[in-house]
């Protein structure tokens, strides 16, 4: 067994999978001077994100929530559903959302009316979705994180000639020492991203669920990868170029969920231009050049550089997917109301409007039935016309 294990390993670490002709792990040992990455610095990531798990619970309670408190953001009271012992089985493990056929069948097993039974899996849904609160503290910390990585990602790269020509990221390549700055700066971002895999069952859900855990997984992938082979120049651009437009995002949830909706819209707007700027234009256009053309003008090209460049075109798909659903708010801030994140799934007031405004219609159809008249019947659908749905 453990034979077949050391093959395993030294297949999968096989030089000419990850490095160019000629390259072997040898040539980026420290030596003469340089310090070079290695794959066994990447193990502390992992205590590192459970530290970052703690920072978070502890900024959340303290910080986040006495701001959340000044703006007025708290959680609405939410009318628990009725103990059923029926419903409830059905809801664990069937679904959440059981169809017309479902409803009827339940209906005569709880010998309850359909409407009853529609309205108790209205509010039993609406108990499991996140409430405000949460949402804002979650985008309080991101923003948090995105802000300062973004301004250390600044002061790393400033200075250096491979921010400004992506030629300079292959001078001397891969003989390249590196940098205290680039070692915080990759460490800290992986073990963010790290903590945020481990604390995704726990996070808001959105209609992106499974693209953010792709995006999550390719972008660890991507800088554990530039990391062992040295590819640490190209992967500190990447990084930086994801984090400008990630700060504005949060900031925008921060204020739609304040209600400040001039600021929100605005920002939103400065969002969406970097956004496209930065993913659709300088993420192809430079950094993926980068690393397509100027390698293989150096060496032939191996297993290593066509991996690489396909997490970068899935991080592209990714960013085209997204892009795809900012237009969509784009379009509702143009010709309607932005009124929220379009990833998301209906907000919390939605679900609780919808299902007072079919209790007051039933109470007004049973008025009908009594002969009370249509008045009120018309007057109850007026009302559910003017509550918010998206």
């Amino acid at each position: 067994m453990s034979t077949m294990f050391q093959t395993l390993y030294d297949w999968f670490w096989w030089d000419r999978l990850w490095l160019p002709v000629s390259l072997t792990w040898s040539d980026l040992e420290d030596k003469e001077g340089r310090v070079y990455a290695k794959a066994s610095h990447l193990y502390v990531t992992v205590p590192y994100s459970i530290v970052f798990l703690v920072v978070r619970y502890l900024f959340e309670r303290f910080v986040a929530t006495p701001v959340a408190a000044s703006f007025g953001i708290g959680d609405k009271i939410r009318q628990k559903a009725p103990d059923n012992v029926i419903l409830e089985k059905y809801f664990c493990s069937c679904s959440r959302n059981p169809t017309q056929l479902d409803i009827d069948g339940l209906s005569k097993k709880c010998i309850w009316t359909r409407r009853q039974v529609e309205r108790w899996f209205r509010k039993r849904r609406n108990q499991d979705r996140p409430g405000l609160l949460k949402k804002f503290r979650e985008a309080s910390w991101r923003f948090v994180f995105y802000l300062l990585a973004f301004i250390g990602g600044l002061i790393a790269l400033y200075d250096k000639p491979w921010f400004y020509s992506t030629r300079e990221v292959w001078v001397g390549f891969p003989k390249q020492t590196m940098l205290e700055s680039q070692y915080w700066y990759y460490i800290l971002e992986m073990s963010f991203y790290v903590s945020l895999l481990f604390s995704i069952t726990f996070d808001v859900k959105r209609k992106d669920f499974k693209e953010q855990i792709i995006h999550h997984l390719a972008t660890l992938t991507l800088l554990a990868f530039s990391w062992c082979v040295n590819y640490i120049r190209i992967g500190s651009l990447v990084m930086i170029t994801h984090d400008a437009s990630d700060v504005l995002l949060e900031s925008a949830k921060l204020f739609n969920y304040a209600k400040w909706e001039t600021t929100c819209n605005s920002i939103f707007v400065v969002f969406a231009i970097v956004f496209m700027v930065t993913r659709l234009i300088i993420f192809p256009f430079w950094l993926i050049h980068c690393t397509w053309v100027y390698p293989v003008e150096m060496y032939p090209a191996f297993f290593g550089y066509y991996f690489f460049n396909a997490m970068l075109v899935v991080l592209l798909l990714l960013h085209i997917f997204w892009a795809y659903l900012i237009l969509r708010m784009v379009r509702k801030f143009l010709f309607g109301n932005l009124t929220g994140d379009e990833r998301s799934d209906e907000e919390e007031e939605d679900e609780e409007g919808a299902s007072n405004a079919t209790e007051e219609e039933e109470e007004a159809r049973q008025k009908v039935s009594n002969g009370a008249g249509t008045r009120a019947l018309n007057g109850t659908r007026s009302l559910q016309a003017t509550a918010p749905a998206y």
